[in-house]
Formats: C-alpha cells, structure tokens, sequence
C-alpha cells in the first residue's frame, strides 16, 4: 500500500499532443454533438407537437431521444474543453458524475428498447388487445419504473465504484471515465466487488437480450404469415430501425465491456468507446426517421426541408 494516494482528479486520454490534431478534434467532436443535438431535438419536437404521433411506439422513441441527448452530453463536452483548453483533468467529483450518468443513460437506452420490442410484439402479434395493453398509463408506468430501477443501480454502481481504493495513479486510458479503466488503477483485490456488479450487469444485459430475440423471433414468424406482401414490408418497416439500433448498441458496448482490459492505452479501445458513446445518438434520428413515413412527414411539416421527402 506504500504506493497508495489520495486521487483529487484524474487525467484523461488525449487525442493528440499536436495542437492542430487537439482543435481538429475538437472541431470533429463538435460537428457530431450538434448533429446529435439538432437530430434529437427534431424527433422530440416533431413527435411532442403532432397530435398524430401521440402512441405509445413514439412516447418511447421520444423517451429514446431524450436519453441520448442526456448521454452524449455526458463526455462530448468535456472531451472537447480539454482539447480546446490543451488539457486533460477531471476533477473527481466530475469523474463520480460522468460514472453514474453514462450508467445511467446507458442502462435507461437498454431498458427502453427492450419495453419497445415488447410493443412492437403486443402491436403486431396481438394487434386486438394492443390498445388495452399499451395503454397510456401503462406506457408511462413502465417509462418509470424503468427510470427509478435505472436511477438506483446506477446510484449503487457508481457508490461501489469509487469505494475502491486507487494505487495505479490517476491516468484513466481513456477520454472519459470508464469504469474497466479506472479498474486499472484499483489496488489488487480491492476491485472484485465492482468485477461481481459488471458480471451481475452483463447478465442482466444478456437476460434482457435473450428477451428482445425471442420476441423478435414471434414477431417475424407473424410478419412472415401476413398473405400480403405490402403488409409484410410496412410492419417490417417499422421494427427495422429498432433491430438496427438495438444490433449497434450491444455489439459496441458488450465489446468495450466484456473484453479483456488492455494494460496500456489502444487505438481499438478508443474506437470502440467513441463508437458505442457517440454512434448512437448520432445515428438513432437517422434511423428512426430514414425508416419511418411518420417521422418524415411530421419533419416535414415542421420544418419545410425537402430533405424529408415522400420517397
């Protein structure tokens, strides 16, 4: 324990020491959290004020939009003040705060698409019960449950987190707080509690997946017994973008999560965090609205851009 301090902040991955590289990142990162930001905002926008949107499909992709507005803000605006400012601390708190709320979001993105593959299945493989179900105050209670069971795992990961005491300095290979990363720094047996709670998440994740197949699976063998083709490919159409953000989310985050951690700092592992923390509030509104006729029309009302066109 001789080498055991008391860590008042951390010093985060930089992209570059090159200051050119520093404000190309910045400009970079900048781009990708006002896409974000604007792509977001328009599909919360568009889906708050067309009374036509009102269904419980789009409460949840509303819902969607909101976390990832929450979760791309979480480490976007730090990682570019750092670059900005040629600098790389956190203060700790800031660390703690970063921990629970990519927790957080990240948990809360999961459960919702995991309620939103159970309303696709009441939707297509039970069309008749579906208003009784997936009705309003159910909507809304799932939506909080969600949230407050999210709001206190992450409180108790967070907690069990930082209880560990660092004796691996205050270098965090990585350009936000990751947990696995700060695992690194842990003294030796003080961290296997934290171990226990990401294996006790990675099963959590696997259970709630092993769910979204196996819906997915009723869902396609009702869609393919559908005698018209034009109805296959309309309800089709309307779980495509959910499998597609639901395959871009876990492939990412499981790799990040469950590989082993590296002892010093990789392109991959900087990739991959980028990947599964910026990727999919970026791309989610693509999807969504690319894929959906609703979403285009309500965008084009509302905005005018020719960009949402009939086709």
């Amino acid at each position: 324990m001789s080498n055991q301090t008391t860590v008042t902040e951390f010093l985060l991955l930089g992209f570059s020491d090159v200051r050119e590289l520093q404000i190309l990142h910045f400009i970079v990162f900048l781009v990708l959290y006002l896409a974000a930001l604007a792509g977001n905002l328009l599909i919360i926008t568009a889906i708050a004020l067309d009374y036509h949107l009102h269904t419980p499909m789009y409460f949840f992709l509303m819902s969607l939009s909101i976390l990832d507005l929450g979760s791309i803000s979480v480490t976007i605006p730090k990682s570019m003040a750092n670059s900005l400012m040629n600098t790389r601390s956190i203060s700790y708190s800031g660390c703690v705060a970063q921990v629970f709320f990519l927790i957080f979001f990240a948990e809360a993105d999961f459960a919702l698409l995991t309620i939103m593959a159970y309303d696709r299945y009441i939707a297509i493989c039970k069309p008749l019960h579906y208003e009784t179900i997936m009705n309003r105050r159910a909507c809304v209670q799932m939506a909080a449950i969600a949230w407050i069971s999210v709001m206190l795992y992450s409180s108790l990961h967070t907690g069990n987190t930082f209880s560990i005491t660092f004796c691996g300095g205050n270098m965090v290979d990585q350009f936000f707080c990751e947990i696995p990363q700060l695992l690194k720094l842990a003294c030796s047996n003080s961290y296997f509690n934290e171990v226990g709670v990401i294996e006790f998440s990675v099963c959590l994740c696997l259970s709630c997946f092993v769910f979204i197949i196996v819906t997915y699976v009723q869902i396609l063998t009702t869609v393919f017994r559908i005698p018209s083709e034009q109805g296959r490919h309309k309800t089709f159409s309307t779980c495509l973008p959910h499998l597609i953000v639901i395959s871009m989310f876990l492939s990412t985050g499981a790799f990040a999560y469950v590989k082993p951690i590296s002892s010093s700092p990789s392109a991959l592992d900087l990739v991959v965090a980028v990947l599964y923390s910026v990727l999919p509030p970026v791309m989610n509104p693509i999807i969504y609205s690319i894929k959906n006729k609703e979403i285009k029309a309500s965008l084009r009302k509302l905005t005018g851009w020719r960009l949402f066109n009939k086709n």
